[in-house]
């Protein structure tokens, strides 16, 4: 084919991919990208995504073919693909679903295209120990170890494509309103549907597992609603917090037909478990006295039908050992990004399922289902004596001198006073850096410390515009239901969390009446390991397809 100079892309041989910014197609492009690579660095001009086997694996497992992405690839390159290339992405891809679970005359079977590559990898230590001979090549497992085998398998390189099938759990008829709870019309929109149909499948064995991936915003616990009307069982759903707990509670008995008495609250405050049971990742963790968990049995309590991750990227590892036991429950992930900052991304592939939907945030946007959002960085300087301490100090407490800076009170002001009338979120990570801001600006703080009634005082004087700025902790990184915010200004932030950036930035993305627009400020001390974070955290924005602009805090008061 030749050089095609007009194309935006250029790929190398290790599987990396640059992208011109510049170029009039960029944005076209960089949505097609997003299926199959992930966004490694994101400089002002050039762009650098990565195709991993997982996220090859994840675009296979969604009904993307290898040839498809290879045309793609060869339509928009400047050069001519490698071909070691070609060869090497057609293997990856291909080892998605060469091997498969599935169940025969009432036993779990591992079957493969290739016998001898099943009976290679059956002697792996991993393995060995698990894999009994079958017919034709086959091999059994014991349903106890279906979780595990599938882990190990993954590690080694071969997905395994699970059509095994799951229990039925307890019948329980669940009927979306038309008309919600509170007297709104209500009805599924379009994106919605399809996400919920993509797990579902029918109820066939190719649905039933799975993560879709949908902005903050967009609905996540509607899409879960959808999903548990189809699947019709007992179902159970873990979230990260007790706000969270509460809000799946409303969002349940608001827009379906379920009573109270079928839906339960188990946190550290309540134990209900009931057809319908909704708790936190923090309680199933609960070590008791000896040091197990003994709130685990949580699983095992109800024949559950479904099991729901809310915010899957932060799955602990007991619930991951929990639910590689739990192979035979259908199980759907729901989450705003699928980064993990542990890198267990495969581990949700493997024990939750793949990703089966990935729902553009800008598509959502031009739709106007959330609102559009404008993403600014402020470089501010620190004074010569917080240099200083930040020039002699360990490398380990650099950032939180950094994250402190007090000059970043001073933008945080200029902010304020340019949104005046609006409703504001400050979110910060340091407790002491907080408190200063809240005496300052005279205005509420919550934090983990703020008991859950006093949070939802908080919140929802919010909400009627009571409180038209409220300072807030991580604590607010999830599941805080603030429709009307329209300003967030992030403070201090984890390190380089890309996966806090998407909930901090999806806390102000629920559509706005009026002007649908909202505006997210991340404030960086420049010239510091804070601004080094920032690119990190900022690589999340702009992947999602967002325009990142960057100034300094000195440009402040000249831009309109």
């Amino acid at each position: 084919m030749g050089y095609q100079a007009n194309q935006p892309l250029i790929i190398q041989s290790d599987r990396t991919i640059l992208l011109e910014v510049c170029h009039p197609e960029f944005e076209e492009v960089r949505d097609k990208l997003s299926a199959f690579a992930e966004l490694v660095k994101s400089p002002e001009h050039i762009h650098t995504y990565r195709m991993t086997p997982l996220s090859l694996w994840n675009a296979a497992a969604s009904g993307v073919e290898a040839a498809e992405i290879l045309r793609f690839l060869r339509e928009r390159s400047k050069f001519d693909l490698p071909d070691s290339l070609c060869k090497e992405m057609d293997e990856i891809i291909s080892r998605y679903g060469r091997i498969e679970l599935i169940r025969e005359e009432g036993m779990l079977v591992l079957r493969c295209t290739d016998p001898i590559l099943l009976d290679e990898l059956g002697r792996s230590s991993g393995l060995k120990a698990w894999l009994q001979k079958g017919r034709n090549g086959c091999r059994r497992i014991a349903p106890e170890v279906r979780g595990l085998v599938k882990q190990e398998l993954m590690k080694l390189g071969w997905p395994v494509r699970d059509l095994a099938g799951y229990s039925e759990g307890e019948t329980l008829p669940i009927r979306l309103r038309e008309q919600t709870y509170s007297g709104e019309t209500f009805r599924l929109r379009n994106y919605q549907r399809q996400a919920a149909e993509a797990f579902y499948r029918r109820g066939s064995n190719h649905g039933g597992n799975g993560v879709l991936v949908l902005p903050c915003g967009a609905g996540k616990t509607v899409v879960g609603l959808a999903v548990m009307a189809r699947v019709g069982r007992a179902a159970l759903i873990l979230t990260p917090n007790t706000t969270s707990v509460r809000q799946w509670v409303r969002e349940i008995l608001d827009k379906t037909e379920l009573t109270e008495d079928q839906v339960g609250e188990y946190t550290g405050e309540r134990k209900q478990v009931k057809p319908v049971t909704v708790a936190t990742y923090q309680i199933l963790t609960h070590r008791g006295g000896r040091g197990e968990f003994p709130h685990l049995d949580l699983f095992s309590r109800r024949d559950w039908g479904l099991i729901i991750y809310d915010e899957v990227h932060l799955l602990p590892a007991p619930v991951f050992r929990a639910t590689a036991d739990l192979q035979a429950k259908r199980r759907l992930g729901l989450t705003a990004t699928l980064v993990r900052e542990d890198g267990r991304e495969e581990d949700v592939f493997s024990l939750i399922g793949p990703k089966k939907v990935d729902v553009p945030w800008k598509e959502l946007e031009k739709e106007q289902w959330i609102a559009q959002a404008a993403c600014t960085e402020v470089r501010t300087p620190m004074d010569q004596e917080r240099r200083r301490e930040y020039a002699d100090a360990k490398q380990k407490q650099k950032y939180r001198i950094a994250a402190e800076n007090p000059n970043k009170i001073l933008v945080l002001e200029n902010i304020l006073k340019r949104h005046k009338g609006e409703k504001v979120l400050v979110i910060g990570q340091y407790l002491h850096q907080l408190e200063e801001i809240a005496a300052r600006l005279q205005v509420p703080l919550l934090t983990g410390k703020t008991q859950q009634r006093k949070r939802e005082e908080l919140y929802d004087a919010f909400r009627r515009g009571e409180v038209p700025v409220l300072v807030v902790s991580k604590v607010a990184n999830f599941a805080v239901d603030l429709p009307d915010a329209r300003v967030a200004v992030q403070i201090s932030g984890t390190f380089g969390s890309r996966q806090e950036e998407a909930q901090r930035l999806g806390r102000i993305l629920r559509p706005k009446a009026g002007e649908n627009k909202a505006h997210f400020y991340n404030l960086v001390s420049r010239d510091t390991v804070d601004q080094e974070y920032a690119l990190n955290r900022q690589l999340f924005l702009v992947e999602q397809g967002y325009r990142y602009t960057i100034m300094d805090a000195e440009q402040w008061e000249e831009v309109e």
